[in-house]
């Protein structure tokens, strides 16, 4: 087997430099080298292959042809390790994130991880749709969006979900209100309330209802309403209470209102949801990495 010759990159970086640049002095500034190094490094280069590159010309180097056509055939060798670097070193985000959700945490959670997200990623531009659950997923499902936020549990087959986070049920009840004492709320403890309940297609509204309906306990329930935005200011305004899924409403309420743990526990996820047959973008991947980062450290 022929032996591979002993030179290094470096060598051939310092030949490609001194015929770019036809100085010692601009090969040194350009890698970051002693003009010494470059002399001792050419000398190197030409001992190993028995020939030489450069003329010495009253302490210059001159190429030789032997030298110009060395350096051509190393262009795509460069190029290639180029190619090899840019796709190694970490890229920006860029081009356009569509992102979708319901009411509540399109409004209360999404907005301040945008923002610092859109800070440190100037080269995306955010669109941000506030739309029904129902209708976030379709939307995903036919790429009209890439990234849904919700905690319904989708069963689409165009859609696939990514845990975000998971939470229970809590009660909200008005600070005033008696049962504000306890320390946990029981299904017993609401018999006879006046119930603030989520509307019947709400994802909730079902695993809230057959938790009474097992425990044998009726409410009274007074409004339905689609947002736990208007759920939360209904109890604040003193028409009953509720049961339903605290993030990321629940330290936004103010002293007026109190929240309670709920037992049996009623899970709540938050996920992202995505298209099923369409690869996650750039952008996409970005904002789920920095979403989660931020919740790791409580912002």
């Amino acid at each position: 087997m022929k032996r591979l010759p002993a030179f290094d990159l470096r060598h051939l970086e310092i030949l490609r430099a001194l015929v770019e640049t036809g100085k010692t002095t601009a090969a040194a500034q350009r890698l970051g080298m002693s003009q010494s190094a470059i002399s001792r490094g050419i000398a190197q280069l030409e001992a190993e292959l028995g020939r030489p590159l450069f003329d010495r010309q009253g302490g210059r180097l001159v190429p030789t042809v032997e030298a110009f056509s060395i350096h051509e055939r190393l262009q795509p060798v460069f190029d290639v390790l180029n190619q090899i670097s840019d796709e190694a070193s970490p890229r920006l985000p860029s081009g356009v994130l569509r992102l979708a959700a319901p009411p509540t945490f399109g409004h209360l959670f999404l907005p301040a991880h945008i923002a610092t997200f859109v800070r440190r990623n100037w080269d995306v531009e955010i669109s941000l749709d506030i739309i029904s659950s129902d209708n976030l997923i379709a939307s995903v499902a036919e790429e009209r969006v890439d990234l849904g936020f919700t905690d319904t549990t989708p069963t689409h087959a165009g859609v696939r979900a990514e845990l975000l986070l998971k939470t229970d049920a809590v009660c909200i009840l008005p600070a005033s209100h008696p049962l504000a004492a306890r320390a946990c709320i029981e299904p017993q403890d609401l018999a006879g309330e006046s119930f603030i309940a989520s509307t019947r297609r709400h994802s909730g509204r079902f695993a809230v209802d057959q938790v009474f309906e097992q425990a044998g306990v009726s409410r009274r329930i007074i409004i339905e309403t689609s947002t736990v935005v208007s759920a939360c200011e209904f109890v604040r305004e003193g028409l009953g209470v509720a049961v339903l899924n605290p993030f990321p409403i629940a330290k936004q309420l103010g002293p007026s209102v109190v929240v309670r743990p709920f037992r049996p526990c009623i899970p709540y996820r938050m996920s992202f949801l995505m298209a099923s047959r369409a690869p996650v973008s750039a952008a996409a991947a970005a904002f789920i990495a920095h979403t989660r980062a931020s919740l790791d450290e409580g912002t």
